[in-house]
């Protein structure tokens, strides 16, 4: 199947309106009680707007058909649950999706902003990768996102719409029909995992990263299994106990790199947090244990991480703790200083990590011919400087007084 780049759009959000997606129950109560609902009726119709909203996958309130015509009219009037704008959906050649979805103003004197969210599909899964911020400050050397500077965290809202976004797309709420111009699995569910895998560092954004993957893994919202959902950081080490404890989903680290020296010039963020106290943090991540590895990334950059010396090394070091080993061939994107390890190399590489008890697949490259594989992802959106920031607060200002 040939690469596609559809151009798609969806209902613009009024911003008048105030968006209640990243609500949690309680959250949605109190909304609820601004707009008069009687406090006796808070919890039931709390738990009907979560449930319509994450459960079923409304995307109006006229459809909430559970709610008083009144009542929907009112939360039509005052709230939204309007998804992003989607600029673009590219389809790879081997069935993985992109999307580029656009959010509006985060506040006064904000701009819209542009993120990327990938679907890799499997015979027998599919797997979205979401994004937790716009750009990235962590500026890893092989990482396209490291190149675009931070322009925002995303709120929970904004992570959630992503997957509400994606399911929408593939037909995978019940009842709807999946599009068949790629490959879908096949069973109840078209996303069955979820990766924090996408563009930022989810750590620096933690509150509302948790947040948003409470309400995933919740039985009675989108309903994904805390063992389904893998949140990778690059070891933001003072944040990585609270991930296990508060939010309990699955930990993947962005390792690429067994020396000190080597690392702090792939991932700068070594400088702060060394491999010695990362990996301390890792064998006391809380709920690691055979059944709940911790999966360690690593990039086979040629000539630069890829020697037999490397992988016995990476075998010594993680000694002790419950992990498994992901191999990534590099994806090379537009000025990249390196180069993908030869196979034959990586499979000898594989070999080592292998005997040494280590399951250590090695992640076939999906969607490169979209720019979709791991370390393409990148927006347009960059820092707006202040004068940026007054000049478009102006000029909406000055539109919403034409009206």
């Amino acid at each position: 199947m040939p690469t596609t780049l559809i151009e798609a759009t969806s209902t613009a959000p009024n911003l008048a309106q105030t968006s209640v997606l990243g609500l949690d129950r309680p959250a949605l109560a109190g909304r609820l009680a601004e707009i008069g609902v009687p406090e006796k009726q808070l919890r039931m119709r709390s738990n009907q707007l979560f449930h319509w909203i994450y459960n079923r996958g409304a995307t109006d309130f006229e459809a909430m058909t559970t709610i008083s015509k009144a009542l929907r009219q009112t939360l039509a009037e005052t709230f939204s649950i309007a998804r992003p704008t989607i600029v673009a959906e590219q389809v790879s050649t081997d069935g993985t999706r992109k999307w580029l979805l656009r959010f509006p103003p985060n506040g006064p004197g904000e701009a819209p902003v542009d993120v990327e969210t990938v679907y890799i599909p499997e015979s027998d899964r599919g797997t979205l990768c979401v994004s937790s911020q716009v750009g990235c400050t962590l500026t890893c050397t092989f990482c396209h996102t490291g190149t675009q500077t931070l322009v925002r965290n995303l709120t929970a809202g904004e992570i959630l719409a992503q997957i509400l976004t994606a399911r929408d797309r593939i037909g995978d709420w019940p009842g709807a029909h999946r599009p068949t111009d790629g490959l879908i699995p096949e069973g109840d569910r078209a996303i069955t995992n979820v990766v924090m895998m996408g563009m930022g560092e989810p750590l620096y954004n933690f509150d509302h990263v948790k947040d948003a993957l409470l309400i995933a893994s919740d039985g009675e919202g989108i309903s994904l299994s805390k063992r389904r959902i893998t949140l990778s950081t690059s070891g933001v080490v003072p944040m990585i106990a609270r991930c296990g404890d508060e939010i309990g989903v699955m930990l993947a680290i962005s390792l690429h790199a067994v020396r000190d020296d080597l690392r702090n010039e792939l991932v700068p963020l070594n400088r702060k947090y060394p491999i010695a106290d990362l990996l301390e943090a890792c064998r006391t991540y809380p709920g690691a244990s055979n059944a709940r590895r911790i999966t360690f990334e690593y990039v086979m950059l040629k000539d630069i991480n890829d020697s037999l010396a490397d992988a016995r090394e990476l075998v010594r070091l993680l000694a002790g703790i419950p992990a498994k080993i992901n191999l990534i061939p590099f994806n090379p994107w537009p000025g990249s200083p390196y180069a993908c390890s030869d196979w034959d190399q990586i499979e000898r590489f594989a070999e080592i990590v292998n005997r040494a008890g280590y399951a250590s697949p090695v992640r076939t490259p999906r969607g490169r011919d979209i720019m979709a594989a791991c370390g393409q992802l990148k927006s347009e959106s960059e820092r707006i400087p202040a004068w940026k920031k007054r000049e478009i607060a102006a000029g909406i200002a000055e539109r919403a007084g034409a009206l």
